[in-house]
């Protein structure tokens, strides 16, 4: 019998609501298959089965709440109510299956007795499917528990799969760059004695003709080269690039050209050796046009990327987006940062930076301007009475932004601790999905890349953004006295279906004043 437990749903979540059964006591289900949907104040979640079985029991009804760990069910083993039609049906497509697939030899089915499938784990609320970012480990090479093996990449963040025990990598059944569902077998683990699978190569990957993929040796029908063996990732680099894998060192095992490689090739192309070895016998033509290489790049877009884009795309079309404008004197905080630096560094063990202040008067600004802490939803407006800001995170992959909860109870130090290691995460690509969900408000920092001014697009469902940019010194007029002042531009854009005109420059004002005088936010002013 296997328990049906309340996963954790999310930070600060302690309890679910049962939304909906979608299976009865006695029914039967199957691994990875929808039993009950949860529902929290923010979202909603379905939770699958994790193996065959049958639906023994059900212990909390459909509109009550249970708490994060609670049993809600029990899974027991047996056929259930599964139709005779339903079982004919299967039998029958297993047949069609068994008919259309090449048995196995003695030693495949050896290997696939002891092999332990690596399926797509549950990576997120609303994710059903992940792209394969790249094979950190290849077929035929051996792992060790815990060793990552496969990095993910979903819409919102990369995550790496690990080993879940000591063995040898035996098959690939997804290609780098290739989708998988949820749940979804992508790899299978031997023994660490077992053989790779004969006779099953990986599918390559869209695009990747002349590239190898999980160890086979890639065929140029150009070049008639055919020892270069390529990982999927810099097949694709080499044949966009218009290199031949066969003029290219590998670095990696077994002389693998790996995705470094073939980036270093497409920087510095190699001299072809076919070229060379042909130069004896052919005619030399000093008048032919010097190689210039490919003038253009074709390069899929990362699944961050689409959603990136449609989300951005989805906020001009949604909201009615307008930007209002104020700068800063940062005299003040400047002031205040150099002299308490070290004080601050010593007792938190972080540096005293920029945010902490802007997300203080940022908290202080949204209590006096409700709206813009708010959010639309259909016809009804969501008042928020907490503070989740949302740190824009520029990385490799694209924009991502991680949430800072309940930024209202945080000190300085506490917000510069937790800035710090969602940064960390984000560098790292270990964002999950509950670092990145909630968010009330956005702070997005230009002025780290040297950005004077902008207008800040929306990060919906929010109202609100505020964007940060470079401290310049300019002339001011202070007293009827022109001054040089460090000068910041503020920029605050808004969803004027809630936010009034007035209201959007009463919170950026508040911003202001906070920030030129921060002894207003110890006196909560």
């Amino acid at each position: 019998m296997t328990d049906i437990k309340i996963p954790n749903v999310g930070e600060s979540v302690s309890e679910v609501t049962i939304a909906s059964w979608m299976k009865k006591a006695g029914d039967s289900v199957k691994k990875d298959e929808a039993i009950v949907e949860l529902e929290t104040d923010k979202a909603s979640q379905e939770i699958v089965s994790p193996e065959d079985g049958v639906l023994e029991e059900i212990l909390v009804a459909e509109g009550d709440v249970a708490e994060i760990g609670k049993v809600i069910a029990k899974l027991g083993s047996g056929s259930g109510k599964t139709s005779s039609k339903e079982t004919k049906d299967a039998n029958k497509g297993d047949a069609e299956t068994k008919s259309q697939t090449e048995e196995p030899s003695s030693d495949e089915a050896a290997d696939a007795g002891s092999a332990l499938d690596i399926d797509v784990p549950n990576v997120g609320e609303s994710v059903s499917e992940v792209t394969i970012a790249s094979w950190m480990k290849q077929v035929g090479d051996t792992v060790e528990k815990d060793e990552p093996i496969v990095e993910l990449e979903t819409d919102k963040a990369a995550q790496e799969l690990v080993a879940p025990r000591s063995g040898i990598i035996v098959e690939h059944l997804v290609a780098e760059g290739d989708t998988a569902k949820v749940g979804q077998t992508i790899a299978r683990l031997g023994e660490s004695n077992s053989a790779p699978a004969k006779g099953k190569p990986d599918a390559p990957s869209k695009g990747d003709e002349g590239g190898a993929v999980g160890g086979t040796p890639s065929v140029n029908k150009d070049s008639g080269s055919s020892d270069a063996v390529a990982m999927p990732s810099a097949a694709r680099i080499l044949k966009e690039s218009g290199i031949d894998a066969a003029d290219v060192e590998g670095t990696g095992k077994d002389g693998r050209i790996t995705k470094a490689d073939a980036l270093k090739a497409k920087d510095n192309p190699p001299v072809k050796k076919s070229s060379s070895d042909k130069s004896d016998s052919a005619p030399k033509t000093p008048s032919a046009p010097r190689e210039l290489g490919a003038r253009e790049e074709r390069v899929r877009m990362s699944r961050l990327r689409q959603t990136i884009a449609r989300r951005l795309k989805d906020a001009q079309n949604t909201a009615a987006m307008l930007t209002t404008y104020n700068e800063a004197d940062m005299s003040h905080i400047m002031a205040m940062r150099s002299d308490y630096k070290e004080l601050f560094l010593k007792k938190h063990g972080i540096k005293l930076g920029f945010m902490s202040f802007f997300v203080k008067a940022c908290v202080q600004a949204l209590k006096d301007v409700p709206s813009v802490n708010a959010e639309i939803d259909g016809t009804d407006i969501i008042y928020k009475n907490y503070y989740d800001i949302s740190i824009a995170v520029g990385t490799d992959k694209g924009l991502v932004v991680p949430v800072l909860r309940d930024c209202d109870e945080l000190s300085l130090g506490g917000i510069e601790k937790g800035i710090g290691k969602l940064g960390e995460k984000a560098r790292d690509g270990q964002l999950s999905m509950d670092d990145m969900s909630g968010g009330t408000f956005t702070i997005s920092n230009g002025g780290v890349y040297g950005s004077l001014m902008s207008s800040p697009i929306l990060n919906p469902p929010q109202s609100g953004i505020l964007g940060m940019h470079k401290i310049e010194k300019r002339p001011v007029v202070v007293d009827d006295q022109i001054v040089i002042r460090p000068m910041m531009y503020l920029a605050l854009s808004y969803d004027h279906r809630i936010v009034d005109g007035k209201e959007a420059v009463t919170f950026l004002v508040r911003v202001k004043e906070c920030l030129e005088d921060p002894e207003r936010l110890l006196l909560d002013l």
